[in-house]
């Protein structure tokens, strides 16, 4: 069959990708355990030649094919220039990648990627790679996972949503972007402003201003400007906010990567959702809207602020 054949099925998943630290790995967990308990086949495939400690069990593991610290003692690479030569090597050995996952069809597929932010911008890479999979008839949505501690600092998340819409624009997908570990939002200090400002991306010229509040960020108040008219004008980049630990917030994310992927449940998964959510009622932690976040957040600022006035 022509690499451009259509193939006897469609194939769906997810493309999980991020900086590193942001929970990639954590998060196909999660998501492999939760769409699982509603009855969908769920594949793991590391596509990420560095990660060696595997949480939960893949279904294809780059590791049989390329290593990051093989590369490095053969070729005297550091860890960067090793893992773009992994991703590369991948591109030239895809027919590997493909009869892996001709015995997944069926399942719906989490790819694991790797944490290094130049594969996403402007690396060729691992677009080609996903170039491939569409030929091969998957439908895929990626999902941009980002450590939702930027929020509490303007100046990084400014850099934040300029990554983001830049990884929107080379990958080339639709395009979920993720607020990961919302549960330890209120360990990173206080939010400049509510939470939905955050992942709405409301009018950023209010961040700006506050930036302008910093010496520092003060003298490139002109470069801030633009940067976030050039994040306006595209009107891309907006975030859901997550905690795996939560289903409410489990059963948000999956919807709208449904919707990106085009992948449609049927009777039965819907019943098994509606039970499990049902099992969800009276956990102490919902994620219902990010005003539920918000207000939780709200809340532990209120009883920091309560105990400091206690002390003194």
């Amino acid at each position: 069959m022509s690499e451009g054949s259509q193939a006897t099925s469609l194939g769906f998943g997810q493309v999980v990708i991020g900086p590193p630290g942001s929970g990639k790995t954590t998060y196909c967990q999660a998501m492999r355990e939760f769409l699982g308990r509603i009855g969908r086949r769920v594949a793991v495939v590391n596509l990420d030649p560095a990660n060696e400690a595997l949480p939960c069990p893949c279904a294809v593991d780059m590791a049989e094919l390329i290593t990051l610290p093989d590369v490095m003692g053969s070729l005297g690479l550091g860890p960067n220039g090793g893992l773009l030569y992994c991703m590369e090597y991948l591109e030239a050995n895809v027919d590997w990648l493909r009869e892996k996952l001709e015995q997944l069809r069926g399942h719906y597929v989490l790819f694991d990627c790797p944490g290094q932010v130049e594969l996403y911008t402007h690396h060729g890479a691992l677009k080609n790679v996903l170039g491939h999979l569409g030929r091969w008839n998957f439908r895929l949505a990626a999902v941009h996972l980002v450590d939702s501690h930027y929020c509490t600092d303007p100046g990084k998340f400014i850099s934040v949503l300029c990554t983001s819409l830049s990884t929107m624009l080379h990958v080339e997908l639709p395009h979920v972007n993720i607020l990961s570990k919302m549960d330890l939002i209120e360990q990173y200090g206080k939010l400049a402003f509510n939470l939905d400002y955050y992942t709405e991306v409301l009018d950023l010229s209010y961040l700006v201003d506050h930036l302008a509040s910093d010496p520092f960020f003060r003298n490139y108040r002109r470069l801030n400007e633009k940067l976030v008219e050039v994040i306006e004008d595209y009107s891309l980049v907006s975030f859901i906010p997550l905690n795996v630990q939560d289903k409410e917030s489990m059963r948000q994310v999956m919807q709208a990567v449904d919707k990106a992927n085009g992948y449609s449940f049927g009777d039965q998964e819907h019943r098994s959702l509606e039970a499990l959510m049902s099992a969800a009622v009276g956990a102490d932690f919902h994620f219902s809207s990010t005003l539920a976040v918000q207000e939780k957040y709200v809340q532990s600022q209120d009883k920091a602020v309560e105990e400091e006035v206690m002390d003194l």
